[in-house]
């Protein structure tokens, strides 16, 4: 693992902190010291920015819209935006330009290529998730939507829940059973779907924040072209698999900067509260940041591992876990030490529900409630935290294989 630089990244490091000293207005104080209508605005005219400049999809090919970046000159860029407080990615980028567009990028074929990663880097193309159902949630392989072949077209029939911004996106990355009669793993197909069409029925769930970014959707007799398969039929678990590899393993290296900019929030929240002489609050926080700078460490053995050319595996699964677990005990030392007020909360709420506050966000009892309620689930999404240790005490310590129902 190497912790140094190379000097090489000093110039890159100077220009990125030319574009923001000449983008962000005078006085810049973060994305959350905006409102909630204010700071959805920037984001989405600083997206605009980010599109102009390339930085959207830093480490994608000019020839895709992207800025040509190495993996580690993508997380200087992450560390010098994070040091003013601005956002990395527009609002629906973590489906579109993290997965699916990282995704496409490595395995997709050159007319899915040419005519998607342009399209998602103009957000002309928005995409959501359509993974987990009723009866398949961490059991992936056991999904039950289906899709067949007929004339052309793949005609699905089938539900999915849990889709984040189902509503507001126009594509979905899908995965289906298309042959029956096949084991688990090996007769599912991923299919790229247009949403804007008959046969489709989303419904929002509302969460216990208040928030309707969850839904279902619904599928009866919905369509798409026969070219729209990811790798190619039958191999949608090979592809789901390196999808969720890629999100891991790019956030390995980007998550602990969020994560440290929250734990210096919380030690801020101690100190507004005079908590910061209580020997177990002391204890607690120094934890938090002992548990962040651990996290920042596996996520350059990660960006070591990309460097030489290794794709994201058991690396991926190690932070995955990490976070979430790390990020669930970490709110609920906010929480607790908001004491009463986190009954009643006030003041900006988050206006994302993943992951930290916006950077520059205030110590509100609304945004720790938040995210507090939020950070639980990200033990749950993306592979659940029991997932994620059956897969490292198979693949890492070799114990046998969890027994599976039949």
């Amino acid at each position: 693992m190497n912790l140094d630089y190379p000097p090489e990244v000093d110039a890159l490091r100077a220009r990125i902190r030319d574009f923001l000293a000449d983008e962000l207005p005078w006085g810049w104080a973060g994305l959350g010291s905006l409102s909630s209508d204010e700071a959805r605005k920037f984001t989405a005219w600083w997206r605009g920015r980010l599109v102009e400049s390339g930085y959207i999809a830093p480490s994608w090919p000019t020839e895709y819209g992207g800025a040509g970046l190495t993996r580690l000159e993508q997380v200087v860029l992450a560390e010098e935006f994070a040091r003013m407080r601005v956002p990395a990615y527009g609002a629906n980028d973590n489906f579109s330009i993290k997965m699916i567009g990282n995704l496409l990028l490595r395995y997709g074929t050159d007319e899915q290529k040419r005519h998607f990663l342009p399209r998602i880097v103009r957000g002309e193309d928005t995409w959501c998730q359509g993974f987990s159902e009723p009866g398949a949630g961490s059991d992936l392989a056991g999904l039950r939507t289906r899709a067949r072949l007929v004339d052309g077209e793949w005609i699905i029939d089938g539900q999915k829940i849990w889709t984040s911004e189902a509503r507001s996106a126009n594509w979905m990355f899908l995965l289906t059973r298309t042959d029956p009669e096949a084991t688990r793993h090996k007769g599912i197909t991923m299919l790229l779907v247009p949403m804007d069409q008959p046969g489709i029925t989303i419904r929002p769930i509302t969460m216990m924040t208040g928030g309707t970014d969850f839904n279902e959707v619904f599928f009866d007799g919905a369509r798409t072209a026969e070219a729209n398969v990811v790798i190619g039929p039958e191999q949608g678990w090979k592809a789901a698999m390196a999808l969720l590899g890629l999100e891991r393993g790019d956030q390995a290296a980007t998550n602990p900067i969020l994560f440290r900019a929250e734990v210096d929030r919380l030690i801020g929240l101690a100190r507004e509260r005079n908590l910061t002489s209580d020997e177990l609050v002391r204890d607690q926080l120094v934890r938090a940041y002992t548990r962040v700078e651990i996290m920042r460490y596996l996520g350059l053995r990660t960006l070591t591992g990309w460097l030489k050319g290794e794709t994201p595996g058991r690396d991926a699964s190690i932070s995955k876990l990490y976070w979430s677990e790390h990020h669930r005990e970490t709110t609920d030392l906010a929480v607790s030490l908001l004491g009463a007020d986190a009954l009643a909360p006030t003041g900006r709420a988050p206006i994302r529900h993943y992951r930290t506050d916006d950077p520059g966000a205030p110590n509100s009892s609304a945004s720790w409630t938040d995210t507090w309620m939020a950070a639980i689930s990200g033990t749950i999404y993306a592979g659940t935290s029991q997932v994620q240790r059956n897969i490292l005490a198979e693949s890492v310590l070799g114990l046998p294989k969890e027994p599976r129902p039949q």
